[in-house]
């Protein structure tokens, strides 16, 4: 459906300090969720997420955190993972280096006050080698994804959660959507897919935590 896993092979491939998704021996999957946080739908993923005992990696822009503390704060109590999205939701790669680097610094002191962050993931997806640098110097890592259901541009979380759970396997990395509309279907999708992949054996794990199960290279 979209984007067939040969091609996300090809573009991880293009660079290593890109993480696509996580080749791993561990029958586990990460979780993913941008934009957030909100008032409102960040807590109703939390709801659905502590119900099905599972984990994510939330990339957060940080002019939406005033007047959602209590949820990010709720999301690193019960043991999800904070990530740089960085301060608006805008194409990352349309910004020159030193006000990429900026605001990158600025959006890791505003989640730094909640928790440690090292995973970046640039808004709309597309990134080049002077903000991979950028990251680098800073102690990040970029990520993306495996299975992404076009849950922005396609508003339905019953397209979401078929698309997710035709395509996932082990080492995916999933990215779903927070804030407002897009939240509440993702809180809707997970209702559905959570369930489903615990059936199948799979556990839904915070990036981190997956990138801890990746198999060494082998030397031959």
């Amino acid at each position: 459906m979209f984007r067939p896993n040969w091609i996300v092979a090809l573009l991880a491939k293009r660079s290593s300090k890109v993480a696509y998704f996580v080749e791993t021996g561990e029958p586990a999957v990460a979780l993913t969720i941008d934009d957030g946080p909100d008032p409102v739908t960040t807590p109703k993923i939390l709801d659905v997420l502590k119900q099905h005992g599972a984990r994510a990696t939330f990339f957060l822009i940080t002019s939406h955190i005033a007047g959602s503390e209590e949820a990010v704060a709720r999301a690193v109590e019960e043991h999800h993972e904070l990530a740089n999205h960085l301060t608006t939701d805008e194409p990352s790669i349309l910004l020159d280096g030193s006000e990429f680097e900026r605001r990158l610094l600025e959006a890791h002191e505003a989640l730094s006050q909640f928790a440690d962050v090292r995973w970046f993931r640039p808004g709309s997806g597309w990134y080049n080698a002077r903000m991979l640098s950028i990251l680098d110097r800073h102690g990040y890592r970029c990520a993306l994804g495996s299975v992404y259901p076009f849950d922005p541009q396609l508003p339905s979380a019953w397209f979401a959660a078929r698309y997710v759970l035709s395509n996932v396997r082990p080492g995916s990395i999933i990215v779903l959507h927070d804030y407002g509309a897009r939240g509440e279907r993702t809180a809707a999708a997970l209702a559905t897919i959570l369930p489903e992949l615990s059936r199948r054996g799979l556990r839904v794990v915070t990036l981190s935590e997956l990138s801890a199960t990746l198999l060494p290279r082998s030397s031959g």
